[in-house]
């Protein structure tokens, strides 16, 4: 039963993310007069994983990057609803907010949807990287429901890595490597591995990640899957760089040195995304097989 409620929203001083957070408290105002909930708000620039623990649900106010930027503290089984606080079908300079189950116009009847019981719950797979550096030490990334990247951390200078999975073994210099999920295969990834009018198998969107090494040498992009590949099998990349980082969903850095060894799997902790008209799937049922 959902009864502690966290809002986190999006504080960059735009008159429209105001005037959502007025609107969504208003709402909810009225259900803690009514002793149905409880409610406590914090701006992403300031919240910490220690904000994620007691709240039965966790609320969104902003767009994608809002949610990704905080959905790694978010566990396993803490659901969360995104409401998208600037909608592009209203203006052009808005979000998409593809994560986004809700916005302001439907959010009083969204969140009794919540409290009912009667919202879709996605279940969201996301990659996680563990660091093992020269001296054994291991350090795990947060979680990425998008995509995660390891690079060089000069990005004009070339990464420079090992990399091995399966019967791959094979030493490569590119501009980094990228891995997706099944979900974050947008634009940037397109863009890097052209893989247009590609489809995928349902059944194994949950359990397999993408991976393509970027600006890759035409003479080493093989078919081997050392380039790019859709696979459940554990990446290894073995660093030749002075410096190095992981960079999760585009924004926390994990940096590592020569040597260190990076594991990149579909293990991290799933997200409980709630949504309410369609499911997550539904909006990118043109990939699906």
């Amino acid at each position: 039963m959902v009864r502690d409620i966290l809002v986190v929203y999006k504080k960059n001083f735009e008159a429209v993310h105001d005037i959502a957070l007025e609107s969504v408290k208003k709402i909810l105002d009225n259900l803690v007069e009514g002793d149905q909930i409880s409610v406590g708000y914090t701006a992403r620039e300031t919240v910490g994983r220690s904000d994620f623990i007691d709240p039965d649900l966790v609320i969104v106010l902003g767009g994608d990057g809002t949610l990704t930027s905080i959905a790694h503290s978010v566990d396993d089984s803490t659901p969360v609803m995104g409401v998208n606080s600037h909608p592009r079908d209203k203006d052009d300079e808005g979000s998409f907010g593809f994560y986004m189950g809700s916005d302001p116009d439907n959010f009083q009847n969204d969140i009794k949807m919540v409290l009912n019981g009667e919202a879709l719950v996605n279940i969201l797979p996301r990659l996680q990287a563990e660091i093992e550096t020269t001296s054994g030490n291991k350090i795990r990334c947060d979680p990425a429901l998008n995509d995660l990247l390891i690079a060089n951390t000069h990005q004009y200078q070339p990464s420079k890595y090992r990399i091995i999975r399966g019967n791959i073994d094979s030493k490569q210099n590119s501009s980094g490597v990228l891995f997706s999920t099944f979900l974050g295969q947008g634009a940037w990834f397109r863009h890097v591995a052209d893989i247009e009018g590609k489809k995928f198998p349902i059944d194994e969107i949950s359990n397999q990640y993408l991976i393509v090494a970027r600006e890759l040498p035409r003479s080493d992009r093989t078919n081997d899957g050392s380039y790019w590949d859709w696979t459940s099998e554990t990446t290894a990349i073995v660093s030749d760089m002075h410096r190095g980082y992981v960079v999760c969903d585009g924004w926390d850095e994990t940096h590592f040195t020569r040597g260190a060894k990076i594991n990149v799997n579909l293990k991290g902790p799933p997200l409980k995304l709630l949504t309410f008209r369609n499911t997550i799937l539904e909006r990118v049922n043109q990939w699906i097989s």
